[in-house]
């Protein structure tokens, strides 16, 4: 029971420190710092999923992790790869004596030491977004209790990543929609126009040239003139 407490005590810590981590990197940082002594974990790391899902390794405990994980992206094939597609943890208890993937990704990780890993989906809207990984120095490093700390650890990662992403989203917005209104008021006062006739302008080049609004808008900024592409 007071180990129990104790866990639950540390999920409470990390949740309040992850809610108040500054951006989306630093919150991710701090998800692969806890695993450490969350789970014994030997290394952890975490892959984020972008918009055109193509991964990208956005924070790791030792920096060979950064050179393994996108050997395996590169390779397109591996554990990782299979979490990202199917949207399911998968554990590998033995690296040495595991056929599943290519034997180039397993002589890898038993050259940097590492004998067995998890690794487990994050997803946000029904999609994995991230994947974080977990890797042991020793074969079956990961028993039911590792299993069970595990899931839970990214039960809490996928709500704060979630969370740090939604304010980088709104951040965004913000600053596209701010980028529009000052691009806009460049066209009002040269022109003459109001603020329908002065936004209809800026869509209709940014149509035309096949270009995100608010890439028209920082450049009409920048330049106080609308190139056509």
């Amino acid at each position: 029971m007071p180990q129990h407490n104790s866990s639950a005590e540390a999920f409470g810590r990390l949740a309040t420190e992850l809610q108040a981590a500054d951006g989306l990197e630093l919150t991710i940082d701090g998800i692969v710092q806890f695993a450490l002594t969350a789970v014994w974990c030997k290394y952890a790391s975490v892959v984020l999923i972008g918009p055109n899902r193509q991964p990208q390794v956005m924070a790791m405990t030792d920096p060979r992790l950064t050179k393994l994980d996108e050997a395996v992206i590169e390779a397109d094939d591996g554990p990782l790869l299979t979490v990202i597609r199917e949207n399911v943890a998968v554990l590998v208890p033995d690296i040495a004596n595991d056929c599943r993937w290519p034997a180039a990704w397993s002589d890898a990780l038993i050259a940097e030491g590492i004998h067995s890993a998890i690794h487990l989906p994050l997803p946000i809207g029904g999609r994995a977004r991230a994947v974080m990984s977990l890797y042991s120095d020793v074969p079956n490093g990961f028993g039911a209790d590792e299993l069970a700390v595990a899931q839970i650890l990214a039960d809490h990662a996928t709500v704060a990543i979630a969370g740090a992403r939604r304010e980088v989203d709104l951040s965004l917005a913000a600053d596209a929609r701010n980028l529009v209104g000052q691009a806009m008021g460049i066209l009002m006062e040269r022109y003459d126009l109001d603020h329908e006739q002065a936004f209809a302008v800026l869509k209709r080049y940014s149509q035309d040239n096949n270009r995100k609004l608010h890439d028209v808008a920082r450049e009409l900024i920048d330049t106080r003139v609308l190139r056509k592409s």
